[in-house]
């Protein structure tokens, strides 16, 4: 019989891009369940799978909190759940609605941003045009001074 594959933390470590002490934080979470042997951590395929997926949670703005209940609930039965698809819905939908209002907000600093450097310009423009338009009368004065 064949045995399963298992991992070192630092082979997942190094596969993800990871630091060792995230993998342990995750295991204090208990979103990873390695095995033990002595102080060393056996990982197995489905630690693996779950880093991965908290990892891709991560990216896509999941908490762990928000993690660890799909995995609870995906731990429920063999084949996951309509309860946790359901969840996992309604958390898509969050940052779906999180993203568009971030993408709002940027595009309001982005505008702000533009009136505020078209009026920075314009006061620097009439600057410089009273700055040339003294320039010569100086002139005048520092000529009339001489003489």
């Amino acid at each position: 019989m064949a045995s399963k594959k298992t991992y070192s933390i630092s082979e997942l470590s190094k596969e993800f891009d990871v630091t060792t002490r995230s993998i342990r934080f995750y295991e204090d979470q208990e979103l990873l369940r390695p095995s033990r042997r002595g102080q060393t951590r056996i990982f197995s395929s489905k630690d693996r799978v779950r880093l991965k997926l908290i990892l891709r949670g991560k990216r896509m703005g999941f908490s762990l909190a928000e993690t660890k209940e799909l995995f609870d609930l995906w731990d429920e039965t063999p084949i996951g759940n309509e309860k946790q698809l359901l969840k996992m819905l309604t958390i898509l939908n969050n940052k779906r609605a999180q993203l568009e209002q971030q993408k709002n907000d940027i595009a309001q600093a982005e505008m702000e941003m533009d009136t505020a450097e078209a009026r920075c310009r314009e006061a620097l423009a009439e600057l410089q045009k009273k700055k040339k338009q003294q320039a010569p009368a100086n002139d005048d004065e520092k000529q009339a001074a001489e003489n």
